[in-house]
């Protein structure tokens, strides 16, 4: 498929819709990173009872995320975009806040949900604009991200009792 349209990216989806839906990747890329930096700072900083359990799931979350943030970056790219990589542009197109020094295995876990509740809410917004715009590739990326992160949150809460 050669692009002979200017109107068109690479893949065939009309420019001035995909730079909303890159915009709002870019946001779901910035928060991805924040609640990856907050995992990290969990998976150090946990102390207490739970510590051999928790330790090793944030790991296991945080190396999740890192695949993740590398999907919707190239996702980004292959619509045409560029994806943000500096940490002053993530801190200003995040929805997820820092969570510094958090020790509590309990304190820790909260963090998680509430981060994954944050980044399922983006990414349900992010899936109806591509979809609005005929982008399914996004849509299911993130889709298939949300089904595996509401499991997630059912998890954490069950841990939390």
């Amino acid at each position: 498929m050669s692009n002979t349209d200017n109107s068109t990216n690479q893949i065939g989806l009309e420019k001035a819709e995909m730079s909303q839906v890159i915009d709002k990747l870019n946001g779901l890329l910035s928060s991805y990173h924040t609640f990856y930096i907050n995992v990290r700072g969990y998976h150090w900083n946990v102390k207490g009872e739970h510590f051999f359990s928790l330790h090793p799931k944030f790991e296991e979350l945080y190396t999740a995320l890192q695949l993740q943030i590398d999907e919707i970056a190239e996702r980004i790219l292959t619509l045409g975009g560029t994806p943000l990589h500096a940490y002053s542009d993530f801190s200003q197109h995040t929805s997820i806040k820092e969570d510094k020094n958090v020790k509590d295995g309990n304190t820790c876990v909260k963090g998680v949900v509430t981060g994954l509740q944050m980044l399922i809410e983006e990414q349900r917004q992010a899936s109806a604009l591509a979809a609005e715009s005929d982008d399914q590739g996004s849509a299911d990326l993130v889709d298939a991200y949300v089904q595996e992160q509401e499991k997630l949150v059912w998890m954490y809460n069950a841990f939390l009792g």
